[in-house]
């Protein structure tokens, strides 16, 4: 697996010990908490332990995002891949405010989608978002995701059930020139 991918503005890289404080520190704000699901409150030692699960797991392909100067904005990955079916879901989480609207998420959406399409040949990409998550319902939209289907109040965060958003993209819609023309159902 590569260790590192390069892009214009961001590097992603595999996630080290050290990335762990600020893991813990953004995945205990309530906003990103609710958004992302997360239901307990983490610590340094936690994610230092998610980090070396998930180094040691092999149907995970994740990075730390950071700026090409080191500062780290999020992470981003490939979980539950399943190479005999050509599938995969992703994960993008930058979670400061203040880094969001800059195209930092845009190309480590489109490095990862590239990582999914082209290195490891997958298919299917998918990915869920809870539906009060307007702006990254907006995003997943604007990279191509469509919506195809809906848990509704499948979710539930701050004593209220919420819906949950299932989308996807199939490789021939991110690189048709890979794959050719669409097959037709």
């Amino acid at each position: 697996m590569s260790e590192r991918i390069e892009g214009e503005k961001i590097i992603l890289r595999r996630p080290i010990e050290s990335d762990a404080a600020f893991f813990a520190r953004w995945y205990n704000e309530p906003d990103v908490m609710a958004k992302c699901g997360f239901t307990e409150r983490t610590t340094p030692e936690e994610e230092i332990s998610a980090i070396r699960r998930c180094a040691a797991n092999e149907d995970r392909d994740w990075y730390t995002i950071t700026t090409r100067d080191g500062r780290i904005l999020g992470e981003a990955g490939l979980l539950r891949m399943f190479p005999a079916w050509r599938c995969t879901d992703l994960s993008l989480i930058i979670p400061d405010p203040e880094d969001r609207g800059k195209g930092y998420g845009t190309e480590a959406m489109m490095l990862m989608l590239d990582r999914a399409f082209r290195h490891w040949n997958f298919h299917r990409v998918s990915i869920g978002v809870v539906g009060f998550n307007a702006p990254a319902l907006r995003f997943y939209q604007k990279m191509g995701f469509k919506q195809e289907g809906l848990q509704e109040q499948g979710y539930f965060c701050n004593h209220e059930f919420s819906d949950f958003i299932m989308m996807r993209m199939l490789k021939y819609e991110f690189a048709p020139e890979d794959v050719g023309t669409p097959p037709n159902n």
